[in-house]
């Protein structure tokens, strides 16, 4: 059984994967300050309460977009698991696709991840966006090359930016208003307009912009939190696939293999 962790900006998800399948999936807030030893004592319970035995496990793998979080990863892989962990993007876990920009290095693990995973679950090109901390939009083509993208800030972090650098305007949960109207009558129904409506324009003008950059039929696959939220109240998204990242670093596991 595989144990892959998906290390964000905000989270880490540790998901065990069985031939393919996830049986499992944890998450647990982002800091790299983190002992190898707080996550045994966290996760190696939390398998136990759900029935999983930590001696079934026979590979580890690691994603991660916060460099410094991967070395207490190793220290629990190693320590508590005995296992060596495959570092996405790393060694016998290279990507393994072309990377079609002018800084290969800078790409995110997370975004190389969803690369791999779109092309190997959808056809021709596509257009993957990933709403996380920040927002990416990604072009994968159809032979599965990374071309290229957008990072926007995340809806999350835009409405802290609001609410952070205003002395008056309150905090509140990000949802569908509750009438289609773009004209708020009160305070928090404005704030919920510019966020909600704001964030769909975002996107659809991006993607109208990227489809007709690429000047072939893509198809749009979300993943990340919100997707869902958008994919109830908009047309945006061809696929929502909430565990693109996850599916990837099991796929960049069975290669390595």
């Amino acid at each position: 059984m595989l144990l892959a962790a998906d290390v964000g900006n905000t989270n880490v998800v540790f998901a065990l994967i069985d031939q393919g399948e996830i049986k499992a999936r944890w998450r647990i807030a982002s800091d790299p300050r983190r002992t190898g030893d707080e996550y045994a004592v966290w996760l190696l319970q939390l398998a136990e309460f759900q029935g999983f035995d930590s001696g079934d496990i026979d590979q580890v793998i690691i994603g991660s977009v916060v460099p410094r979080a991967i070395h207490n990863l190793t220290v629990l892989s190693e320590k508590y698991l005995g296992i060596t962990p495959l570092i996405a993007g790393q060694g016998a876990a290279e990507w393994g696709f072309e990377l079609d920009i002018e800084q290969p290095s800078s790409l995110g693990a997370d975004r190389a991840l969803n690369t791999i995973a779109a092309h190997e679950k959808y056809e021709g090109d596509l257009i993957v966006i990933d709403f996380g901390t920040a927002t990416t939009f990604d072009v994968v083509d159809f032979n599965g090359a990374y071309k290229g993208g957008i990072i926007a800030p995340g809806i999350n972090l835009s409405l802290d930016a609001l609410v952070g650098n205003t002395a008056k305007l309150p905090r509140i949960a990000i949802e569908k208003p509750g009438s289609d109207s773009v004209i708020g009558r009160n305070t928090e129904d404005q704030m919920l307009i510019g966020v909600f409506w704001g964030y769909v324009s975002l996107i659809e003008g991006l993607i109208a912009r990227m489809k007709k950059e690429i000047g072939r039929p893509a198809t749009v696959v979300a993943t990340g939190g919100l997707a869902v939220l958008f994919d109830e109240h908009t047309d945006l998204f061809d696929q929502v696939d909430s565990d693109l990242t996850l599916n990837g670093l099991g796929i960049l596991a069975g290669r390595s293999a």
